[in-house]
């Protein structure tokens, strides 16, 4: 079964008050995406994808992973998944494992668990209980997936919630909203 690594990346953060995208803002010695990029890569997935919109990530990536940009970007996160779902089908992929940009404290070893997960087609990282990315997602659900708004797997989770599989997952899933959280960050 082949497996793509896909990193979500297209919002604007418009909650995050820095001088530049969250995404690309300095995050210890890198920038923020660069570690969430570099924790999905080391779960040693066939393809990895990165889909942008807001701000242009490109220059961030390693060599290898594909770039894909979301010019609907303005229309929600399910935007960005479409793009990704899209691109996956044209590697001929089976399954996607899916997380964000702005959660640099999920390491490898938490996308490589959901991603060796087969109990059923959709499996969710857990983190002391609570559902959290990454999440696996199997080409046989790519379709129920909605194309708009701010919500992707969420969606199937409440409407199908016999896909759903739970993995116990070690790291931390918090988001970098605001510069606040990326000061926290930082301070670790």
């Amino acid at each position: 079964m082949s497996k793509v690594g896909l990193l979500l990346c297209g919002g604007q953060g418009s909650r995050f008050h820095g001088q530049v995208n969250k995404l690309i803002h300095p995050l210890g010695s890198s920038v923020v995406v660069e570690v969430s990029l570099a924790a999905m890569m080391g779960a040693g997935f066939d393809f990895n994808i990165v889909v942008d919109g807001a701000v242009d990530v490109g220059r961030y990536l390693a060599p290898g992973v594909l770039h894909v940009r979301n010019p609907d970007w303005k229309d929600g996160m399910a935007t960005s998944l479409k793009c990704g779902v899209e691109a996956a089908k044209r590697l001929g992929v089976d399954s996607l494992i899916v997380g964000l940009g702005d959660q640099p404290g999920i390491p490898a070893s938490s996308w490589k668990a959901v991603g060796q997960s087969h109990g059923r087609p959709i499996a969710v990282a857990t983190y002391h209980g609570k559902r959290r990315n990454p999440v696996r997602l199997d080409s046989s659900i790519w379709e129920l997936l909605p194309e708009s708004g701010d919500e992707g797997a969420r969606a199937l989770f409440r409407a199908y919630p016999e896909l759903v599989e739970e993995v116990d997952c070690l790291g931390d899933p918090r988001d970098i909203d605001t510069l606040e959280d990326l000061i926290k960050w930082n301070n670790f």
